[in-house]
């Protein structure tokens, strides 16, 4: 009891067969599939991947992409939970809550079996983008808009949204975005999930767990800091002196630095790609300049001046693209987890299978014999 690593850091915990980090190299795969070529998969391969430890054949893919689509749809009270909602909350507090309500009605809420559970977390991944845009809707008085069976999960996600169909551009970053979102070891939210199913706790609990975890600005939440520090920043020629006045006073910088790479996150190697893209599709390259500018500034006056493996997180370029796709900054948390709920739902699926209460101890640092 007297090694005390804080924060768990390197600590290993767990045996998992879902991804693999590579944090020295900057390598990240799914099931031993790199992240680069999964990122050009639909987002439903990649799901039925996280779930079932496989690629899907042709036929199972079809088939798990038509169950997502026949489960899309959210029911009338919860659609209720979303008016009741402080519209001034994040997006992630509403999905939060929502979530909850959910596990109320789902038919399959005490059966905990593997069957049980796979039905209840098709249903999870189908509705996650329903709720999110519903709820914006209803944030802004607008109808909600019934999903759209012809389109695929982002672009039904943008279309729901927004109340019109999506380009090609924008549904195949979205798809990326969800994609590269999905999964990432055992990160604070997965984590999260992982403890309380390890009670044997029931799934919607667990993914409970994970929203609130991933709210966190420290770990999902980053985006939404992203795209607020962006915002401040304003236009290119000023992001060189604004940076330089928060390392000056060591303020944090959102989206750099990670706990686990030591180079540059892989997932945000291809965030940067597709801002660019976003950024020429839409014809304006303001906020990806300001972006290219603090990346430079940074791996200036921190990576080379102080030795720092300061580098883009998956956060940062992410947040440049929901700033090119115009989607208000509270809702950004619970874009990430549509994606990441894939990534969450398998680490339930692989702790009830092989399960042992996580139970770590503390190491008391207290008084002792105090009389009352």
């Amino acid at each position: 009891m007297t090694n005390i690593t804080k924060g768990l850091e390197g600590i290993v915990a767990l045996e998992t067969k879902i991804s693999f980090i590579d944090g020295e190299k900057g390598i990240l795969e799914y099931r031993g599939i790199n992240i680069e070529l999964l990122a050009e998969q639909s987002f439903d391969i990649v799901a039925y991947l996280l779930l079932h430890g496989e690629i899907p054949s042709m036929e199972d893919a079809h088939r798990f992409s038509k169950l997502l689509k026949t489960k899309r749809d959210i029911d009338a009270k919860t659609k209720s939970v979303l008016n009741l909602c402080n519209f001034n909350i994040e997006a992630m507090d509403a999905l939060r809550t929502a979530v909850s309500h959910m596990s109320h009605c789902d038919p399959d809420l005490n059966d905990n079996s593997l069957d049980a559970n796979l039905r209840k977390a098709t249903r999870l991944i189908a509705k996650f983008p329903t709720i999110v845009a519903g709820f914006q809707r209803v944030r802004e008085q607008k109808k909600l808009i019934e999903p759209d069976s012809e389109l695929t999960h982002a672009g039904n996600f943008l279309y729901m949204l927004r109340g019109e169909k999506p380009n090609d551009v924008e549904t195949r970053i979205m798809n990326a975005d969800f994609v590269l979102s999905a999964e990432h070891e055992l990160n604070a939210s997965t984590f999260s999930t992982r403890v309380t199913v390890s009670t044997i706790s029931d799934l919607h609990s667990a993914i409970i767990s994970g929203l609130g975890t991933l709210k966190g600005p420290i770990h999902g939440g980053a985006r939404l800091a992203v795209m607020n520090m962006i915002s401040e920043i304003g236009t290119a020629d000023k992001t060189e002196e604004y940076i330089l006045h928060l390392i000056k006073n060591k303020q944090k910088i959102m989206g750099f630095g990670h706990r686990v790479y030591r180079t540059m996150d892989p997932r945000a190697k291809i965030f940067k790609k597709m801002a660019k893209e976003l950024a020429e599709d839409n014809g304006d390259m303001n906020w990806y300049q300001i972006g290219e500018i603090m990346e430079e500034v940074i791996t200036r006056e921190i990576v080379v001046k102080k030795g720092k493996p300061i580098y883009p997180n998956v956060d940062f370029y992410a947040g440049i693209i929901y700033k090119y796709l115009n989607f208000p900054p509270k809702l950004a948390t619970a874009i990430f987890a549509i994606g990441r709920i894939s990534g969450w739902l398998a680490h339930c699926l692989e702790q009830y299978a092989d399960n042992r209460l996580i139970r770590p101890r503390a190491k008391y640092i207290g008084e002792h014999n105090k009389r009352v």
